[in-house]
């Protein structure tokens, strides 16, 4: 399970902190702060775990993820807290950076900035901006296939009407052969009324169509 350590329970501190239990789902999260009661008391408020300033070169050696967000004008996270300590990925949220250079170029460290998390936050956007158009496409085609059933809607009473009256229409003996004489009917004028259909939202022409129906059902 990993370990992480967020160094500095500010504004924006207090953000990062939940966003990292509400997404990641994890309370594995160990603050510190240099006023330790701002810490502590984020900490009870999240059910997470908080140390002193005091102990932060001990605790980042542990931690498996160390994400930043002091506003000191000077680093806080240094190279002889990391040096030799295993893999690290280190987040800096703050602006300056408050992670030393030293530390930053650890061969273990993977280290993020706000200028890479900028690139990459761009870089995204980019890629989804290029999928606009696909999507505009797919909700064009959506919109039109609507707009198709929505105008053979109009049709249904007047195709439920024909349908009708063709099944009454009396047929001559043998045209169906020796199967039963019904359900023949009934599929031949479903055939009828789905191409009926067809002409009707392709030609958009009614008038003669009724009768072109009856002379197909009974061809």
């Amino acid at each position: 399970k990993m370990k992480i350590v967020l160094v500095g329970t500010g504004k924006i501190g207090r953000v990062t902190c939940k966003n990292l239990v509400d997404y990641l789902g994890t309370r594995n999260i160990l603050l510190i702060n240099r006023t330790e009661s701002t810490a502590q008391e984020l900490a009870s408020e999240m059910g997470l775990m908080s140390a002193p300033l005091e102990r932060l070169g001990a605790e980042l050696r542990t931690a498996d993820i160390i994400l930043v967000s002091t506003n000191s004008p000077e680093p806080v996270v240094l190279e002889e807290h990391l040096a030799n300590a295993g893999k690290k990925l280190i987040i800096d949220i703050s602006v300056p950076c408050n992670v030393s250079e030293g530390a930053q170029r650890l061969p273990d460290v993977s280290f993020v900035d706000v200028d890479t998390l900028s690139k990459i936050k761009d870089e995204t956007l980019q890629k989804r901006s290029a999928e606009v158009p696909k999507a505009l496409a797919i909700i064009e085609e959506h919109v039109a296939e609507f707009g198709e059933w929505c105008a053979m809607r109009k049709h249904v009473p007047v195709l439920k009407e024909v349908k009708s009256k063709l099944l009454g229409l009396p047929i001559a003996a043998g045209v169906f052969g020796q199967v039963a004489e019904s359900a023949n009917k009934e599929e031949r004028a479903q055939k009828v009324i789905n191409s009926l259909a067809t002409k009707m939202r392709t030609e958009n022409a009614l008038g003669c169509q009724y009768i072109q129906a009856i002379n197909d059902f009974i061809a």
